[in-house]
């Protein structure tokens, strides 16, 4: 039931992977799930770029050597991070965006809409018993340097999959009437 699936999606990190691929039929299906993300005026802002095999570890060092690059005081443990989480993975999404090119919306409706064709993904791994993660750090302003993206198109994140040996952790939220004002 659509109820207990959102309650059970969670992040599960790179770490907490084990080593089993996922086929690239599953990452379809996935992708699929996301291609049906509501969106205003059909734009379907969604792009994704799948990294499988090598490419992780060539994200992994493009993200360090930015890392360094960019950071007055780089700290090891996080250069490590960076180069190691991606291998850990079975597959990585890179989350990007296409803007309207006619700007006919504002951009955070596209962005929204990415967003929930990522939540669609994250769903359906669930679903799947997959492990997933979206990670956005501050480096992928730099990602043009490493993809070849199209005018007006922009990274938003990282999707990190993997399956893992663990139990789903219970989740924990307030309740929803503390966030809720009923108006008459």
């Amino acid at each position: 039931m659509i109820f207990e699936l959102v309650k059970k999606r969670r992040s599960v990190f790179p770490v907490q992977y084990n080593n089993e691929p996922i086929a690239k039929k599953t990452i379809e299906k996935l992708l699929e799930a996301a291609n049906w993300a509501p969106n205003h005026k059909k734009t379907e802002p969604w792009r994704f770029k799948i990294m499988m095999g090598d490419s992780k570890e060539k994200l992994g060092l493009f993200l360090a050597k930015k890392y360094r690059e960019t950071d007055a005081k780089p700290k090891q443990i996080k250069i490590k991070k960076l180069i190691e989480n991606p291998k850990k993975a079975a597959a990585i999404i890179a989350i990007c965006m296409q803007r309207d090119l006619n700007e006919s919306l504002p951009e955070w409706e596209e962005v929204a809409a990415t967003a929930m064709a990522v939540q669609n993904m994250w769903l359906a791994a669930t679903e799947l018993g997959i492990g997933s993660y979206w990670s956005s750090p501050g480096l992928i302003k730099y990602m043009d340097e490493f993809f070849d993206l199209n005018g007006g198109e922009r990274c938003l994140g990282f999707f990190y999959l993997g399956y893992f040996d663990e139990e789903w952790n219970e989740g924990i939220r307030q309740s929803i009437a503390e966030k809720t004002v009923w108006l008459d």
